[in-house]
């Protein structure tokens, strides 16, 4: 990894505006840019916010939005890559923090995260997807998660499962490595509006053994607890970026247009500096990543709702900016247009946002 911040940012700037700026059309149709990821791990671009490291998250946030300006999809992914990277390097099992954790912080292997089911059932908005019983040695899990991406087969995720005992009642739930090998079902998703070189499918899982090597967290609840408001933290990277590429676009054309877009509501200096803004009030929460206070965690949750409702605006403003130059299918506002509104519905989405910062609202301070 660079020793400085700019060295690493500066890297990874390099790869942004470069090959990624390059091949962001091709993402956005359909491939799967693990060259650019691993590309970005030989940076130090994808463990940053990792202890061993620093516990940079304010490092992590600026790779995620340089790579998100440039192309929504592969921000996903690297968010996706760095929160498992958390996960195994928080699991404090010794089998998942040595090489593993190694070779997944410097792309030389690759893997996300499927929690989007979990985090809603954690919730109480939807029931857990994956059951498990216990067996001598670890556990047998069954099941189907219906979206999960950065993966594929000879790739692996984090995943959640309930745990079952004899009379179909949930005792706890657990949470591991879910390796993504051959015996394992990968089935093609519908095809989404944007997203698709972000490899997502949905898995099917048979008697799979998950073993002690493979434990992130037995029980899963308090170690989520502990790393939820670094989860959702880390993704201001993608609605920063999103957003600082529609801003880019609406400058684009001001020389040509400015005359007439002057009259329209949301114009680039003031979204600058709304960005701004919520730039620095991020990274000011990325200093305290695992606070587990309720006022902590509302201000997490609410920076990360205020990130989703701006790349919604911006990118919308971006493509009124443009016109029918930003209207082509190959236009990267219009590519924008869908990337901002899957910032605004991956898990947790506005509405789940919304609904956890209710709850949280309704409950007594601890005493």
């Amino acid at each position: 990894m660079s020793d400085t911040a700019g060295g690493l940012l500066g890297q990874v700037e390099q790869i942004a505006a470069g090959p990624l700026a390059e091949m962001a059309g091709r993402i956005d149709q359909g491939h799967y840019p693990l060259e650019i990821m691993a590309a970005l791990g030989r940076a130090g671009g994808l463990g940053a916010h990792l202890a061993r490291n620093g516990q940079r998250f304010d490092q992590t946030i600026g790779a995620m939005e340089a790579v998100s300006r440039r192309c929504g999809t592969t921000g996903f992914l690297v968010w996706a890559h760095d929160v498992f990277g958390l996960y195994l390097e928080q699991s404090g099992n010794p089998a998942l923090t040595g090489s593993f954790l190694e070779r997944h912080a410097s792309g030389e292997s690759f893997g996300g995260t499927a929690l989007s089911n979990p985090m809603k059932a954690l919730s109480g908005i939807e029931s857990l997807a994956l059951r498990a019983r216990r067996v001598p040695g670890g556990y047998r899990v069954n099941g189907t998660l219906p979206w999960v991406s950065h993966i594929a087969h000879g790739q692996y995720c984090g995943a959640i499962a309930g745990v079952e005992g004899a009379d179909g009642r949930l005792s706890h739930e657990i949470m591991f490595v879910l390796h993504c090998h051959e015996k394992v079902q990968l089935r093609q998703c519908p095809v989404f509006s944007g997203m698709e070189g972000s490899s997502t499918w949905s898995i099917v899982l048979k008697d799979y053994f998950v073993g002690e090597d493979d434990l992130i967290a037995d029980p899963a609840r308090p170690f989520i607890a502990r790393i939820k408001a670094a989860f959702i933290l880390l993704q201001a990277g993608m609605a920063l970026g999103v957003s600082q590429g529609s801003i880019d676009s609406i400058r684009e054309v001001e020389p040509a247009l400015g005359h007439v877009n002057q009259h329209l509501d949301e114009r680039p200096d003031a979204l600058q500096a709304e960005l701004d803004d919520l730039r620095e009030r991020a990274l000011m929460l990325a200093r305290t990543p695992f606070e587990t206070g309720r006022d902590y965690l509302l201000e997490v949750l609410d920076a990360r709702v205020q990130g989703a409702e701006l790349a919604l605006r911006a990118s919308q403003s971006a493509l009124l900016h443009q016109g029918a130059r930003g209207y082509l299918m190959s236009a990267a506002p219009q590519r924008r247009i869908r990337e901002a509104h899957f910032v605004a519905i991956v898990t947790p989405a506005i509405k789940h946002l919304r609904w956890e910062m209710a709850r949280l609202m309704r409950e007594e301070m601890p005493a």
